[in-house]
């Protein structure tokens, strides 16, 4: 098979176009798609038109572009709904969790045991062995509360 048996380089951009689809759906990323749309664009323009190879390249840099820029906006006015929004969200997980104190609390602090590991924590005094519940995390600091408020 040669190039010219698949519609010369309007064919070879139709190709990249349907390699780059498929890459999207073996490896997610909502970016390959839009680089396949501009491929397809150029592979459709390139079999209507013979275009230069130069003409070719800066045609797909271009739609390229704009392909993603569309893609971009469009995340932003529909965005994608997920049934767990704090997925990545690992502070916010922690919010409301019941934790066991490690270290005593007091002006100066303490520590927490959150999963496998220890956190330092801010928040009403409290003793070592004492549960409480994460009432905020800021950066790598958990402020913690009694469980009775």
């Amino acid at each position: 098979m040669t190039l010219d048996s698949i519609g010369g380089a309007g064919g070879a951009w139709l190709i990249a176009a349907l390699l780059l689809g498929l890459a999207e759906l073996l490896i997610p990323g909502v970016f390959a798609i839009f680089l396949a749309i501009a491929a397809g664009i150029v592979g459709v323009a390139t079999l209507a038109l013979p275009l230069p190879l130069e003409a070719q390249i800066a045609a797909f840099a271009v739609w390229s572009v704009v392909t993603v820029l569309i893609g971009k906006r469009w995340y932003v006015d529909f965005p994608v709904a997920s049934s767990d929004p704090q997925l990545n969200d690992r502070a916010a997980r922690m919010i409301g969790q019941t934790v066991v104190v490690e270290v005593p609390i007091d002006a100066d602090g303490g520590r927490v045991h959150i999963g496998d590991g220890s956190w330092p924590a801010r928040g009403t005094p409290a003793a070592a062995g004492t549960r409480v519940r994460i009432a905020e995390v800021r950066g790598g600091l958990v402020i913690v509360e009694p469980l009775d408020v």
